[in-house]
């Protein structure tokens, strides 16, 4: 069976509240590196390097934060990025709840896999596999509810998940249905 250490977590996407409205031009002024442009897209755009992550601000006081390789420094980069807007005059909410979003990971199952065995042994209510189209088999599971995209090297990406468990369980799922088939 696998740990969690073939789990690598590529992404944590997460979304706060931080203020009731923001003034998105006072920020794009203060903020060296921010980039906005209304008639591109309603949010300004925010890069940070440590922890690594990009905030989308708008000016509803809402901020998407993605990038971040785990769920503490969503935690860690949302309480800097409202430091720093408190630092240029900008009264944020204390303790937002912060919601995760969804969570990208990608594993190795370590096997070359038959994808047409797979899709047919899967069954086809869960899953799409349109090897001209996507050279991957997309297998949708309900617990936990998450998106798994099976590769013939025998990679997975997991997605949807909410919390890191999902993910990993996402990835038990297919090992152990895929092992029930002889095809692991």
């Amino acid at each position: 069976m696998t740990n969690e250490s073939n789990l690598k977590i590529e992404n944590v996407v997460a979304s706060t509240k931080l203020a009731e409205e923001f003034d998105l031009n006072l920020i794009v002024e203060k903020f060296q590196t921010a980039e906005y442009n209304k008639q591109k897209f309603p949010g300004l755009v925010y890069r940070v390097s440590d922890p690594k992550a990009a905030f989308l601000v708008f000016t509803s006081g809402k901020v998407v934060c993605t990038g971040a390789k785990n769920v503490a420094d969503v935690h860690t980069v949302i309480g800097n990025m409202a430091k720093k807007l408190n630092g240029i005059g900008i009264k944020t909410i204390e303790n937002p709840d912060i919601a995760v979003q969804n969570i990208v990971a990608s594993a190795d199952l370590k096997a070359v896999l038959n994808l047409n065995a797979i899709a047919i042994g899967l069954g086809l209510e869960n899953i799409e596999y349109e090897p001209e189209q996507f050279p991957g088999l997309v297998y949708r599971i309900s617990d936990p509810k998450v998106v798994v995209l099976i590769f013939s090297s025998g990679k997975l990406v997991v997605t949807g998940g909410k919390t890191p468990e999902d993910c990993a369980r996402g990835v038990e799922v297919v090992r152990e249905q895929l092992d029930n088939m002889g095809l692991l």
